[in-house]
């Protein structure tokens, strides 16, 4: 970890647009300590987000933290709702600053249970203190080696077209709550088929329907990006999907920013990730989309600082109204999540 903040400590930007406010949708808390950015927790996002930019607020989603060391199997997730539940209301003390931090909560269930999931839903409700907001049940899966995704969640890519997932699914709606979708670019249709059977069930896309970039898909980026372009269309149609604009710092989208001995400046970054962005913003509009930071898997690539500066750049460029960048950096995910607006 010493060695990346080193890395990432060789860029320093200003904050572009300081004053603009910004509601982070997507973010994450953690204490993995076997892997590389092994622990990420309140003082380490504050860190991050004590950069200049205007956060607001945030919401968190689920990565398998702080899960029940023990009782029912379907329960343990509800460990990870009930822990930010209390960084959240850490963070509304005031005593670390004005950002909401974990104003919303999307968790962890395994809609795979069918129709008993509600009571797991319920115990999350609960324990979300009224934060809780949707489920995020990850679906990322490719079968060629190398693209990391299959696991206990969705061990064989199926889980859209499971029975028992669909019966799960359909518990969420009545509960008002919300579905983020984690995939990989191949899966987008799958996806779309899924929207379009639970249409009164508010679907968000996260970063962008990953598109991949390495192993069988590394070189044909133009091809890649043709068909993604084509299925998020087909995506943009169904109305209760909306999309967050991020997570392509990511390695596995193969643009290989980590790998250069120097961070990429913003502007480099903004042309590497704009027909990405600007292609969502023109299928979705800026009512549906919103800029996420994806921290800490981000980070690997890119400081807070400079990843909020090519969001800010790629709207500037790309000539958008007043209104509209307020959508994408904080009004879309106030609606999405049920927070308080900005004023």
């Amino acid at each position: 970890m010493t060695e990346l903040t080193d890395w990432l400590a060789k860029r320093v930007e200003q904050a572009l647009e300081p004053g603009l406010p910004i509601c982070d949708p997507h973010h994450h808390l953690w204490d993995h300590r076997p892997t590389y950015v092994h622990r990420y927790l309140l003082d380490d996002f504050l860190s991050d987000i004590r950069c200049g930019h205007n956060i607001v607020s945030t919401v968190f989603l689920e990565c398998e933290a702080f899960y029940r060391a023990s009782g029912a199997e379907a329960m343990k997730p509800v460990g990870e709702v009930e822990f930010i539940n209390g960084i959240a209301a850490m963070s509304a003390s005031g005593l670390y600053g004005q950002t909401q931090i974990a104003a919303a909560i999307v968790g962890f269930a395994d809609l795979r249970l069918g129709a008993a999931v509600e009571d797991v839903l319920q115990a999350q409700l609960a324990a979300g203190g009224g934060r809780f907001r949707g489920v995020r049940h990850a679906s990322a899966y490719d079968p060629n080696p190398g693209i990391v995704g299959a696991d206990n969640t969705n061990p064989d890519g199926g889980v859209f077209t499971d029975k028992g997932f669909r019966e799960g699914f359909a518990r969420l709606a009545p509960l008002n709550l919300s579905f983020d979708a984690w995939l990989f670019h191949p899966q987008i249709p799958e996806l779309v088929n899924l929207a379009n059977h639970f249409p009164d069930t508010p679907i968000v896309l996260d970063h962008v329907g990953g598109p991949l970039g390495i192993g069988p898909y590394a070189g044909r980026r133009e091809a890649i990006f043709e068909t993604w372009a084509k299925n998020i269309n087909e995506l943009a149609k169904c109305t209760n999907v909306n999309v967050k604009l991020g997570g392509l710092a990511m390695k596995l989208t193969g643009f290989g920013h980590h790998k250069l001995s120097d961070p990429a400046p913003s502007e480099i970054l903004a042309e590497d990730w704009k027909p990405y962005l600007l292609h969502c913003i023109e299928a979705f509009g800026p009512k549906r989309c919103m800029f996420e930071s994806n921290f800490p898997v981000d980070k690997e690539c890119v400081s807070y600082r400079t990843l909020w500066n090519a969001f800010k750049q790629i709207a500037r460029n790309a000539g958008l109204s007043a209104s509209e960048k307020m959508s994408m950096f904080n009004r879309t995910a106030l609606r999405v999540y049920r927070l308080p607006l900005i004023v």
